[in-house]
């Protein structure tokens, strides 16, 4: 029986990695994350009752957490951060230091353990800078320079930090002996996302009533990547032998849409009648992304299989139903 360990596992990308892995397959599952976005909702509750779920509440920023982890594992998947547009915002300084010191606690943790490979979440932020200010190819493929337009810039923050580990653990794992590999995440969505992305603050203020609906950066493309084929990929990327110390663009090329054309097929699913106005980029958001995942189709046979239309509409009636019920909001 495979053991794996998923720090940041109580997010949405990593509580589908964990339940997509005890489907159908032998493993035990550790679970790490210290809940710092709300609560232990009740997806989670449920899961971790599983007898090969083991759930750890830990603060990954102070090393002393990694004391009370097992000193082996096959597999560790870490996707824990701080992110989100209104945390770079607000406190671009708590993104550097939570995030940095997750990335070098977990390398030095390798040191002395006994783990066979690691996965390491990065994103498309990384390379941003080389679209807007090099004109650089879009579908953008993984050899794409990493670039940051203004170093000062908060929204960067987060970028540069995912830098730092795309490079720690390549490195690492070179000198200390075990295997490693990078996904740089493309605009992955689904129900139970969280409520600080474009298409749940769209739908709440849709549900809300809000007209004129102001769609920010309505010109602006993205290509949207829904949770389950973002899971299959990272899992291929993973267990794949192939896929040993390389870096996979983890999205969906198939759909570069604008976020006005997302904006206006949400207001069809829920039945949305106000009219829609085109507001203001977010600073230093990047005007295009879409990634070339021909390297991640080649080694991983990575091909996502849904549409965008099918995700979103799922997506949406989740996030309707929710912000129409009593539930308590989790973030």
């Amino acid at each position: 029986m495979k053991k794996i360990l998923i720090l940041g596992g109580a997010g949405f990308i990593g509580l589908n990695i964990a339940k997509f892995l005890l489907n159908g397959r032998d493993y035990d599952v550790h679970i790490v994350d210290n809940l710092f976005r709300g609560k232990l909702d009740l997806d989670l509750q449920d899961f971790i009752k599983n007898s090969r779920v083991k759930f750890l509440n830990l603060d990954l920023t102070q090393f002393e957490s990694f004391n009370l982890l097992n000193d082996k594992y096959d597999y560790v998947y870490l996707l824990a951060s701080m992110v989100g547009v209104e945390y770079v915002e607000k406190m671009p300084h708590e993104i550097i230091r939570v995030n940095t010191q997750i990335i070098l606690n977990t390398a030095e943790w390798l040191r002395s353990g006994s783990v066979d490979k690691i996965l390491f979440t990065s994103t498309s932020e990384c390379y941003a800078g080389a679209i807007d200010q090099f004109n650089y190819i879009v579908p953008t493929p993984e050899d794409v320079p990493l670039v940051v337009s203004d170093i000062a810039h908060p929204r960067f923050t987060y970028a540069v930090t995912k830098m730092l580990g795309e490079s720690t653990f390549l490195n690492y794992s070179k000198a200390l002996g075990f295997k490693a590999t990078i996904v740089r995440y493309h605009n992955v969505y689904g129900p139970r996302m969280g409520f600080k992305h474009v298409i749940p603050q769209l739908v709440y203020r849709m549900v809300n009533g809000e007209n004129p609906l102001k769609v920010f950066g309505a010109h602006q493309t993205r290509s949207f990547n829904f949770i389950d084929d973002a899971v299959r990929g990272t899992v291929a990327a993973m267990e794949l032998p192939a896929a040993d110390q390389q870096i996979f663009h983890i999205g969906d090329s198939r759909f570069e849409i604008t976020i006005m054309e997302l904006a206006n097929y949400i207001g069809e699913v829920i039945g949305y009648k106000g009219r829609y106005e085109a507001g203001e980029i977010h600073s230093g958001s990047v005007n295009r992304r879409c990634p070339d995942t021909s390297k991640a189709q080649r080694i991983l046979d990575y091909n996502p299989k849904v549409n965008w239309k099918d995700g979103v509409k799922e997506a949406v009636l989740w996030y309707r139903d929710f912000y129409s019920s009593s539930a308590e909001k989790f973030e």
